[in-house]
């Protein structure tokens, strides 16, 4: 790999800015385009109440560009049984990206979601029809009868996937945050209305890192090493079917290292570019991948240009500078009401500057 990359500005495609205004968001949303980044497809699990309403969104989408108003902010709405097929056309119109579905208690804030996508057939014909995407957290719930585990939940999702692909063949899909070879492989099974994301920190992490430290710890959870070397391989050889979408999920400390079970959540926004250099790098060192796999063309892809071709939006015509070694990962974010850390602290990091 080179010392310095070249690339239109970077789009991240799944990202958690949580509550805004609010701590956390005051703190996460300004540091998206110092990572390189000026295009963002919002998560909409906030608490207490989810965004299920497209007034819900826009007023969402109102408060982050309070915070920072360069950023283009792609919002989304949570697979409800308050919406309604009328809502998605009204969606459609003021331009939501997509409708998120996370299976019900599989991951943060997902007490709301879908046991079933059976009632939910006339929303997804009438996204199917509106162009609308349906983006899924591609899991089933930990159960312990079931010998459903956070190891296999995304390969026992799969089958649902296949089957709302057949029900709905013209639907746009993303399977979000893969972290499987079965995941890589099924995304491929499909057309090119079916794509997936991969986070910057399933490109490195393994079960026994987020075992041993809280702040590796998030849901889908990384596993084998051979699931990291397909993620990897899936980075370099995309062609348009895998795109950015780092799931950075800031938790104040308190909810990581507090009484009680850790938040799920991998904080990756401020250097997600960087990270992802770094695991390819890395892997490159293993063997997982080959250095002339990593060209400056499947970069830009994964980086930039799939994922907005993919939700419908020009190419970007401004560009950035990546430098090796150029930045040291900060080892916390702090205001008077929250404290965040961020992946890899402390670490030499890429570092971007726009141009």
């Amino acid at each position: 790999m080179k010392d310095t990359y070249t690339f239109p500005s970077a789009a991240d495609m799944h990202v958690h800015l949580r509550n805004a205004p609010g701590p956390i968001a005051s703190l996460v949303t300004p540091t998206i385009r110092p990572a390189g980044i000026d295009t963002v497809f919002v998560m909409p699990n906030l608490a207490p109440v989810p965004i299920t309403s497209v007034d819900a969104a826009l007023e969402y989408k109102s408060a982050l560009e309070a915070i920072d108003p360069g950023v283009n902010y792609l919002m989304s709405l949570y697979l409800h049984s308050s919406i309604t097929p009328e809502e998605i056309a009204k969606a459609k119109k003021v331009g939501i990206a997509g409708v998120k579905a996370y299976p019900k208690g599989a991951t943060t804030n997902s007490q709301w979601g879908v046991v079933s996508f059976e009632p939910f057939d006339e929303v997804l014909r009438a996204m199917e029809r509106e162009g609308v995407v349906l983006n899924l957290h591609g899991e089933v719930p930990s159960n312990s009868k079931e010998g459903v585990t956070v190891m296999n939940a995304e390969s026992r999702f799969l089958p649902t996937l296949r089957g709302l692909v057949g029900k709905y063949p013209g639907l746009k899909i993303v399977l979000e945050h893969c972290t499987t070879g079965e995941a890589v492989e099924a995304v491929r099974e499909f057309g090119e209305n079916v794509v997936g994301t991969i986070t910057a920190h399933h490109l490195s992490l393994l079960v026994d890192d987020w075992s041993a430290n809280v702040h590796h710890y998030c849901k889908p959870s990384a596993k084998s090493p051979e699931d990291r070397r397909a993620l990897l391989q899936a980075v370099v050889s995309s062609k348009g079917k895998f795109f950015l979408g780092t799931d950075s999920a800031p938790h104040d400390i308190s909810s990581k290292k507090g009484k009680g079970n850790t938040a799920a959540g991998v904080f990756t926004q401020p250097y997600a570019l960087g990270y992802v250099l770094k695991a390819l790098e890395e892997g490159i060192a293993r063997g997982d991948i080959s250095g002339s796999d990593v060209t400056d063309a499947a970069l830009a892809g994964f980086f930039s240009t799939y994922g907005r071709k993919f939700y419908g939006l020009p190419p970007s015509d401004k560009m950035i500078l990546l430098r090796k070694d150029g930045a040291t990962v900060e080892e916390s974010l702090k205001s008077e009401q929250a404290e965040i850390v961020p992946y890899r602290a402390g670490e030499k990091i890429w570092s971007v500057e726009w141009l």
